[in-house]
């Protein structure tokens, strides 16, 4: 006697297969803008330097991150108001780092490294608090 299984993905399970795939989507699409945006600012002589202007190159990297994810979101049929709450994202790990940096209590690469490790559980958060705008099939 053969038996045959089937493996099929439930509702629940694609829901946050679906989720999961937009977080890694957007984070993509976060890091495209950086790189690519940036190299683009660096050609025409408009690069910063995180060394001399730690707070102007956080701000332009957190500015380019947010036009490649809100590109990415709009693409995806996002509307306005979850695809500007996550471009704020981007710049929100900075708000209360400025001023240890003005302070002297942290410096430049501090501030890159706590800033980005924090922009992905905020990303997290925003999502789960959306649930349905991302994990949604409709996309």
């Amino acid at each position: 006697m053969t038996t045959t299984t089937t493996t099929t993905t439930t509702p629940t399970g694609r829901r946050w297969g679906r989720f999961a795939l937009h977080y890694v989507e957007m984070i993509i699409a976060m890091f495209a803008g950086m790189f690519l945006i940036g190299m683009l600012r660096s050609a025409v002589g408009l690069g910063v330097s995180l060394a001399e202007q730690p707070e102007l190159w956080y701000l332009a990297m957190a500015f380019d991150m947010s036009i490649g994810m809100g590109a990415w979101m709009r693409v995806r049929g996002h509307r306005w108001t979850p695809t500007l709450e996550m471009c704020a994202i981007m710049f929100a790990p900075a708000v209360p780092l400025f001023p240890l940096l003005w302070t002297g209590v942290i410096d430049g690469d501090v501030l890159m490294l706590v800033s980005h490790v924090g922009m992905f559980p905020l990303m997290l958060a925003a999502m789960l608090l959306r649930l349905d705008e991302y994990a949604g099939c409709r996309h």
